[in-house]
């Protein structure tokens, strides 16, 4: 039995205590619904004021607002849930390093998944984004793959016009620096959805994307880039590009998702790719999740 099929039996085992769990970990629909919640959180000191000029490519994230939302914040950086994905991103670092239990290719390009929506896909993928932005000598690239919906971006603050991933497909005069956006936390870059366009999955599985995904893998070795996919069970987009990616985390909402679900979604995965999964919304006590939560699940699929 390999350690994804014993992580997906240890599901059904936590359906019934955490079914009406409230942990801090909220789903993607819960983080939308309160966006409209404000903060008195002051934003911290290595991050440019949320109040200041924004200039072209540049975009200032909202970091109090996501404090509020129980989100990582870098001003919050003892905060439990700054812990939490502490403890997430170490096995992928170490993979990036060279140093996991097996060798992994392009184990800097991380897709955040999950089988359907509201399981907390979005709220886990931008808080490894921000954790994995904290460490010393790294920079993350966070890519709004989730083009029907960009709901990363609208927590993160990015306009609704921006350009991005489906356009730097579509129009070859367009470059990378033309879509890329510079944020006020200085190790963070986001690469917007884009327009809606009827052609993404087409343009997504186009060897200009695998050409555009092994450049942004080999050409900036201290670089980790962090995909926001659709639902595997949903989209073709997601599965396509689940074939890019050298590790997957992948977010399943305790209580909710179900066994069959993990199982169908986990089948559009290559078997070559490493997947790790994420108990979103457990009760189970910080003492005993270390270990469980993310790393009991995580490990090469066999």
């Amino acid at each position: 039995m390999s350690i994804i099929e014993k992580a997906i039996r240890n599901l059904d085992k936590n359906q019934d205590a955490d079914a009406n769990s409230s942990n801090l970990s909220a789903s993607q629909d819960e983080v939308l619904a309160a966006e409209s919640v404000s903060s008195a959180q002051q934003p911290a000191t290595s991050v440019v004021p949320e109040g200041a000029e924004s200039e072209h490519g540049f975009i200032n994230i909202p970091v109090s607002r996501l404090a509020a939302l129980g989100m990582l914040s870098p001003s919050m950086p003892n905060s439990q849930i700054a812990e939490e994905y502490r403890g997430i991103k170490r096995p992928l670092l170490l993979n990036i390093d060279g140093k996991g239990a097996t060798e992994v290719q392009h184990a800097n390009l991380i897709m955040v998944a999950s089988a359907l929506p509201g399981e907390g896909k979005t709220f886990s993928a931008v808080n490894l984004a921000l954790s994995i932005a904290m460490e010393q000598g790294k920079s993350v690239l966070f890519v709004d793959a989730d083009v029907s919906k960009a709901s990363a971006g609208a927590l993160l603050g990015v306009p609704k016009d921006s350009v991005g991933l489906i356009d730097l497909l579509e129009d070859k005069t367009l470059g990378f620096r033309d879509v890329v956006l510079k944020t006020n936390i200085p190790n963070l870059r986001i690469l917007p959805s884009g327009k809606l366009h009827q052609r993404a999955t087409e343009l997504l599985a186009s060897d200009d994307m695998k050409s555009f995904m092994l450049e942004l893998s080999q050409r900036y070795p201290d670089r980790i880039i962090v995909f926001d996919s659709p639902p595997l069970l949903l989209t073709t987009e997601a599965r396509v590009l689940a074939n890019f990616m050298g590790q997957i985390v992948f977010v399943v909402a305790a209580g909710k998702t179900s066994h069959e679900a993990v199982t169908d979604a986990l089948q559009y995965i290559g078997n070559d790719t490493v997947v790790g999964m994420v108990l979103n919304r457990s009760n189970i006590k910080a003492s005993a999740r270390y270990g469980y939560g993310y790393g009991y699940g995580y490990g090469g699929r066999t």
